[in-house]
């Protein structure tokens, strides 16, 4: 059996309690030595074979993956952040479905909520976004026409820009043709919940100069958005005096 887990954001304690048993039980370990902490690996049993990721193609991953099912052994494909989320899963597993090796995920905690968590935010403030986009630029991968920034930045709803940390110019160009103003808050969350993290608030036309200044040019989340500075939203509805829930009635008034 393989198990695709999602290592989390960075820091070893965010992985999932699920994600950590099946570490502790691989006796075969695949993982994006690139982006996954090593101090997850720690988890792994004694004797456990651990294989970086990044120094091999798909053809090898598989392989290994193949060689590791015929001997009987647990197979643990670890990804950073979320498999579902720029995790190139899919085409993993449509040639273990080839091949007739099975195989389940484990979600994990992708980055732009550990940015959150690092910037105590909320994405879906009421009264100010109740949407958050995850997106990227184009790169190697290209995005397809109805998904560019300029589109997605109309909507003006919270947004997690990944994989984007070193185009910051024509990021921030591309958002405000897209109808962000100059001045609406943004982040740069730089290796999100681990122990060299860095986040700066700053708004979307100061993206690149934020960057410069602190030099970050990869390895960052770009957040945009009102509910970044978390001002003029309005108060929750659930928990108002006045509003009936299935757990609680309205309070009377007189």
């Amino acid at each position: 059996m393989v198990y695709f887990v999602g290592a989390g954001t960075g820091a070893p304690d965010l992985i999932t309690v699920r994600g950590m048993r099946l570490l502790e039980r691989a006796q075969v370990i695949l993982y994006a030595g690139s982006l996954v902490n090593p101090e997850l690996l720690k988890y792994a049993g004694e004797g456990c074979e651990c294989f970086d990721t990044s120094k091999m193609i798909l053809e090898e991953v598989i392989g290994t993956m193949r060689r590791a099912e015929a001997e009987g052994l647990t197979t643990v494909r670890l990804h950073t952040g979320d498999p579902s989320i720029y995790g190139a899963v899919r085409e993993q597993m449509d040639e273990l479905d080839r091949l007739g090796i099975p195989y389940e995920s484990c979600p994990g905690v992708s980055a732009c909520f550990g940015a959150a968590a690092s910037l105590n935010l909320e994405y879906t403030l009421p009264g100010v976004s109740q949407t958050l986009i995850l997106t990227r630029m184009e790169g190697r991968t290209p995005v397809p026409p109805g998904e560019s920034i300029e589109s997605l930045a109309a909507h003006r709803a919270s947004m997690a820009v990944y994989l984007s940390a070193g185009m910051l110019e024509e990021l921030s160009e591309r958002l405000l043709r897209g109808g962000y103003d100059r001045d609406t808050p943004a982040a740069l969350v730089y290796k999100a919940t681990w122990p060299e993290e860095e986040a700066y608030v700053c708004t979307v036309a100061s993206l690149p100069e934020t960057a410069a200044e602190h030099g970050i040019r990869r390895t960052a989340l770009v957040l945009v958005g009102d509910a970044v500075t978390h001002q003029n939203y309005r108060k929750s509805r659930l928990y108002a005096s006045d509003f009936s829930t299935g757990f609680r009635k309205a309070a009377d008034r007189e």
